[in-house]
């Protein structure tokens, strides 16, 4: 169980954090982010005129967070992994839904004060889709997108995992359908039979099956927890 690589495709800081868990567990890790942030041009906007801040990953956060230092606004995140992060860095209140961008979106909507300004900005990533901004407007709700970082793939993949998938089975984690893809983009030329994967979400799988893998491992609830459950799962299987 030990000896099988683990291979950590999600962005830093949080691969690191992940990698960490691994080795509690007593498992080989190494990091390889397929994806690379940057802050992007676009201008910090006057967060006066928001009634909340809306985060749908962690990274978010943190791109915020190095912009200002105002952390009065109340931050309503996508999971616990972005809640965390939320409250580490002095959020408050910080508003925790559970699922995907819409259960976000609809947690927002029956959960919001009715004194509350409705003008909400939801700090994301160049690529987000807009589904959290198109569902809140339906329901009346003002919400503008500020896409704070970018995130492009990686020029490589560590050498560390390039020999891990040469010379044996491995697990490769995917946080993200957009890790997903640049993964695939990565390791083109690879031979990849003995490469089984632990997914956080079928969302985040999708490019994996659309690349012809089938050996996937499905969290049971998007976060962390459950995709180390996941992999313990994989791993006991062995």
């Amino acid at each position: 169980m030990t000896s099988t690589p683990v291979i950590v495709t999600r962005s830093k800081p949080g691969a690191d954090q992940t990698a960490q868990a691994l080795k509690e567990r007593g498992l080989t890790a190494i990091v390889t982010p397929a994806i690379e942030l940057s802050r992007s041009e676009a201008a910090l906007p006057d967060l006066s005129v928001y009634g909340g801040l809306i985060f749908t990953s962690a990274n978010g956060v943190r791109f915020l967070a190095a912009e200002t230092d105002a952390r009065d606004l109340p931050a309503w995140c996508v999971g616990p992994a972005t809640a965390s992060e939320a409250l580490l860095e002095g959020y408050s209140p910080v508003h925790q839904s559970s699922g995907n961008a819409e259960d976000l979106a609809h947690y927002i909507a029956h959960h919001w004060p009715a004194d509350q300004s409705k003008r909400l900005l939801h700090v994301a990533n160049s690529a987000a889709k807009g589904i959290v901004k198109a569902a809140l407007e339906h329901e009346g709700f003002e919400v503008d997108f500020l896409a704070l970082y970018e995130a492009a793939n990686a020029p490589a993949l560590h050498p560390d995992a390039v020999s891990a998938i040469a010379s044996s089975p491995s697990i490769v984690l995917v946080h993200s359908a957009k890790g997903a893809r640049a993964f695939m983009d990565l390791s083109a030329g690879l031979d990849l039979q003995r490469v089984s994967y632990v997914a956080i979400s079928e969302q985040a799988a999708g490019p994996l099956r659309e690349g012809g893998k089938d050996q996937i491992e499905i969290a049971d609830h998007p976060d962390e927890a459950h995709l180390l459950e996941a992999l313990d799962r994989l791993l006991a299987a062995r």
